[in-house]
């Protein structure tokens, strides 16, 4: 594994320094750079520790004129600044990609991760300094401004033991129900931390895995079950009233929370001997629970405000799923948004599933509540270093918002390097892995593909429509801010470079290219 050490990194930035100092260009600016480390698995990671971490830094817009390029690559780059400038005339480039401004589609809502059990206990497996250097590289402003945060209602299989709130049985009036340990040392000081960190407010949502074991018809947590009765009987009514009971007790500690989901993945819990925490609901048992329980309870409590997003399971059950509970109207008014895992999306066209649901029904929001790298038993667990991995994030959230997707929020934000702990040994890959015993962490090349859109797309920024002068292998996304610049993100996972130029009415001509295996973010001003 080649390492460069610090010391070499200090004297690469005062030749870089020297280097603007004598010539006065200043095309290539070095944000404090990456710490590569090699493992062997196609690129590399960026190792961090309590006192030194690469960071991309604040962004400010190019003078009008000039445009901003970051790039990650395969070979390494990551979020390599240059900046250039609009031309009068076309560079002659083959490819020609026109920003169309007047074409609007979806605004972007953010993107994110989830903190876990696994993942608070990972952060706080490290040195105050490095769990503080962790955060800020997820949520400060030099870091890459996560918005959204998933947070597990309870035990899931990223968890060491099962538990939920409510564990006494027969607890109807949940007079017993607490927050966890878990909650109360791990995951709320780590959420508080987090938000102190952030720029703006973070937009917290919970899922719930499991009903406790008293209210379910196989008396667990784990495998086949669904809540006993029916849609407006007790079990649903108390497990309705659990979700407002969690949100008053994270109110207790100033963590509010912008969104629920109805439940993750509630076709687990109508499989047959189902390894993990889950809780079974069929798209007409979810409409009728919202409709009877959870929409009037939700609306009756402190919260009403919270959105209440269905599904929380894999795209390919839609539309179907969709069209059950929103073509009901009592369950619909208690509805804001529809969320969605990627496992299984080879299975899933993005517009068969998530473009035929957002024309059906375009007042509801679509939101990427899961995803991971390493989950398929085929190539399973952590790989440090891969580009694939990153190639896949990239091309996975390039898809979803051409295809009306508002955000995007990957699963935990923290593992060690089995990628646990899991209870189940369900191990998984993360953007960031940590290594307690050097009390280092790496940032994965998902990382970085995560940041290439978190840290440009602000809320509220509008895809607009791209258009090519010829077909091409690029994956391209177009967008308006709210401070009228233009974000164009660009992925190539082809092994060849290619030249283009971007045309855009107003400034004229801009030239790029996209290196081999790379993720390319441009950024210009359009006033």
């Amino acid at each position: 594994m080649q390492q460069e050490s610090p010391l070499h990194l200090i004297d690469k930035m005062k030749e870089t320094v020297l280097f603007i100092l004598l010539t006065g260009v200043i095309t290539i600016a070095r944000a404090e750079e990456c710490q590569a480390l090699n493992f062997g698995h196609g690129s590399v990671v960026c190792v961090c520790n309590a006192t030194y971490c690469d960071s991309v830094g604040r962004i400010g817009l190019p003078d009008p004129g000039q445009f901003l390029s970051y790039v990650s690559s395969k070979t390494g780059s990551r979020l390599v600044k240059s900046q250039g400038q609009f031309q009068k005339n076309s560079t002659g480039a083959a490819l020609r990609i026109t920003l169309n401004p007047s074409q609007k589609y979806q605004r972007i809502k953010g993107f994110g991760g989830a903190m876990t059990d696994a993942a608070a206990m990972n952060i706080q497996s490290l040195s105050s300094g490095a769990q503080d250097q962790l955060l800020r590289q997820y949520f400060s402003p030099d870091g890459i401004e996560y918005r959204f945060v998933r947070v597990p209602m309870a035990s899931c299989d990223f968890s060491t033991r099962l538990y939920t709130y409510a564990d006494t049985p027969d607890d109807y009036e949940l007079k017993n129900f607490t927050l966890a340990k878990e909650d109360i040392h791990m995951k709320i000081p780590l959420l508080q931390r987090a938000q102190a960190l952030s720029a703006q407010p973070l937009k917290l949502f919970a899922s719930a895995w499991s009903a406790p074991a008293w209210l379910k018809t196989n008396g667990a947590l784990t495998g086949k079950g669904s809540l006993k009765g029916k849609p407006g009987g007790k079990e649903y009514k108390t497990w309705a009233q659990y979700y407002i009971r969690f949100l008053e007790e994270y109110q207790k500690y100033n963590l509010s929370f912008w969104g629920l989901t109805s439940g993750n993945e509630p076709t687990a819990g109508e499989m047959t001997n189902y390894s993990f925490q889950a809780l079974g609901f069929t798209p007409e048992t979810q409409r009728d629970w919202i409709a009877l329980d959870l929409g009037p309870g939700l609306h009756s409590s402190s919260f009403p405000q919270t959105r209440l997003m269905i599904l929380d399971d894999n795209r390919l059950l839609l539309p179907q799923w969709a069209k059950v509970v929103l073509s009901d109207i009592q369950a619909a008014r208690y509805v804001h948004g529809i969320g969605f895992h990627w496992y299984l999306n080879n299975f899933a066209p993005a517009d068969i599933t998530l473009t035929t649901t957002h024309h059906l029904y375009p007042d509801y929001f679509l939101f990427g509540t899961e995803a991971c790298a390493g989950w398929n038993p085929l190539d399973r667990g952590v790989r440090l270093g891969s580009w694939d991995r990153a190639e896949d994030y990239a091309h996975d959230i390039i898809q979803d918002l051409n295809n009306y997707v508002t955000g995007w929020t990957d699963w935990n934000l923290a593992l060690n390097q089995d990628g646990g702990p899991n209870w189940v040994k369900n191990f998984v890959d993360s953007t960031i892995i940590v290594d307690s015993s050097k009390d280092i962490f790496y940032k994965q090349p998902t990382f970085y593909s995560m940041a290439h859109f978190s840290k440009f797309l602000w809320e509220e920024s509008q895809r607009v429509g791209v258009s090519f002068s010829q077909h091409t292998s690029l994956e391209i996304s177009g967008y308006i801010r709210s401070d009228a610049s233009a974000v164009l993100i660009i992925l190539n996972r082809s092994d060849e470079e290619v030249q283009f130029e971007v045309w855009d009415q107003t400034l004229g001509f801009l030239p790029g290219s996209a290196p081999p295996h790379s993720i390319l973010t441009l950024l210009w001003s359009r006033r």
